[in-house]
């Protein structure tokens, strides 16, 4: 799999550029406009974030987020901060005994350095996602969401996320949401830059994943 440019740079003009030699592509980006993702750093608070927002509204999410700062006293979020939360503390912040279960796995096993976030950027895509996906609750669409929004990796396309198929359906005209197979065949010219295509994908409806 790809690795990702020094320091996660993607260079815009030439992925522009290549990308537009799509032309449902290069007419979404015509609309939509310039390239203004937000990035996130490539850190354990970053995933307790996107656990957090896992099936939830973004203000919903935003509000049970901002408490367990508040609970935690930590911003950043750090693992021994987490742990010294009682779990019936973090329920009462608005977190479900499983998203609670789930954030507190991935503190013990980040406290443990089962999980390393530092060496996630020595690893390739495949890598990052097995070594995530060991945590329960952090499936492979949440681990490519890391990749793109944090490590930056410029050429993820998350085939199982409902926003990018339902995105392609409109874009290509498809009587119905695409497979897995006819989203990698449809992508296939967008490759070494699947990340900018998705987020133009994400825009192009008017919605942007959160992490």
């Amino acid at each position: 799999m790809t690795r990702p440019a020094a320091g996660g740079f993607i260079h815009m003009k030439k992925a522009l550029t290549h990308l537009k030699r799509d032309p449902v592509l290069a007419a979404i980006i015509e609309r939509v406009g310039p390239y203004s993702v937000q990035y996130r750093e490539p850190v354990f608070h970053t995933l307790v974030s996107s656990i957090t927002y896992q099936q939830l509204s973004g203000k919903a999410a935003a509000t049970i987020f901002g408490r367990l700062l508040t609970a935690a006293k930590a911003d950043p979020l750090t693992p021994e901060s987490i742990l010294k939360l009682r779990p019936a503390r973090m329920r009462a912040l608005g977190l479900s005994g499983q998203k609670m279960e789930y954030i507190r796995t991935l503190a013990r096993m980040t406290r443990d350095s089962d999980v390393d976030f530092e060496r996630l950027a020595e690893l390739d895509d495949d890598g990052v996602i097995a070594h995530l996906t060991r945590v329960k609750g952090v499936g492979v669409w949440t681990a490519q969401m890391f990749l793109i929004f944090a490590l930056r990796r410029p050429n993820v396309l998350p085939t199982g996320d409902l926003g990018v198929r339902a995105a392609m359906m409109k874009a290509y005209n498809l009587a119905e949401l695409p497979k897995p197979a006819e989203m990698v065949q449809l992508a296939a010219p967008w490759h070494p830059y699947c990340s900018v295509a998705t987020w133009y994908l994400w825009r192009s409806l008017g919605g942007e994943a959160a992490i």
